[in-house]
């Protein structure tokens, strides 16, 4: 079991220097990542569609990578919006590593991106423990999901700089309690904002773009109480500690 940890332990320590080199690189070309981490069928895609469009409308030079096992499905749909678009199959493992993100932006992210969105993995388990040298880490959930889900996947949650709810426009069908829901992010996330989102009625569009761009700019990122906490340790602490 201690190899086992330890191997862990290197693995995400070679990965956060790297992380940290990436994050120095993109801010040296004026650029800013946005990790979007949620579970399949969230509705992520569908929002980053919108927002992608929105900032291709303002203007704003952006581009999107997205990740997944197999199939360039969402990579077409987000192409959609007109703005460079790049898929990455990962071959079954299940999130993105610094040095897979960097192999496909050499030659690729076109010079002059102020924002590079990255639509990890659907997946709140493996993505949430590696940093990709984002500036801007963004958990998603739906409200079909169910209002206890920050606290069945804390480290996603927990170490989130900003949090959105989708799917708004079914809150009322599935009963979806906001209030449970915000009380959940709060125990594992104290301080973290919370905006609210439909890609169906446009309800929250551009939140997540003026987000990101208020980071470009110079604004304070939320930082979470977790990212203190070694990686390997996130879920257990908060089990212990009864949360």
């Amino acid at each position: 079991m201690c190899r086992v940890v330890d191997l862990q332990q290197a693995v995400l320590a070679r990965n956060d220097e790297q992380a940290r080199e990436l994050r120095a690189e993109l801010a040296g070309h004026g650029t800013v990542a946005v990790n979007l981490l949620s579970s399949p069928g969230s509705g992520k895609t569908a929002l980053l569609e919108a927002e992608l469009s929105l900032a291709r409308e303002r203007g704003v030079p952006v581009a999107a990578l997205t990740a997944d096992l197999a199939t360039e499905n969402d990579a077409l749909r987000l192409a959609r919006s007109g703005v460079p678009v790049k898929q990455v199959l990962t071959d079954g493992l299940c999130h993105l590593e610094v040095a897979m993100l960097r192999g496909h932006l050499t030659g690729w992210l076109p010079e002059g991106t102020r924002l590079l969105f990255v639509e990890n993995v659907g997946n709140l388990v493996c993505p949430a423990s590696y940093d990709l040298g984002e500036s801007l880490r963004v958990a998603l959930a739906s409200v079909t999901e169910g209002e206890d889900k920050p606290l069945k996947y804390p480290t996603a949650f927990g170490l989130a700089s900003l949090v959105v709810v989708t799917k708004t426009d079914l809150a009322e069908a599935v009963g979806f309690d906001e209030a449970a829901f915000r009380a959940n992010v709060a125990r594992v996330n104290p301080g973290v904002e919370i905006v609210l989102t439909s890609a169906r009625t446009g309800l929250g569009t551009g939140e997540l773009l003026d987000r990101a761009l208020a980071v470009l700019d110079g604004a304070p990122v939320h930082r979470p109480v977790m990212a203190a906490r070694p990686a390997h340790v996130h879920d257990h602490a908060l089990v212990r500690e009864g949360r």
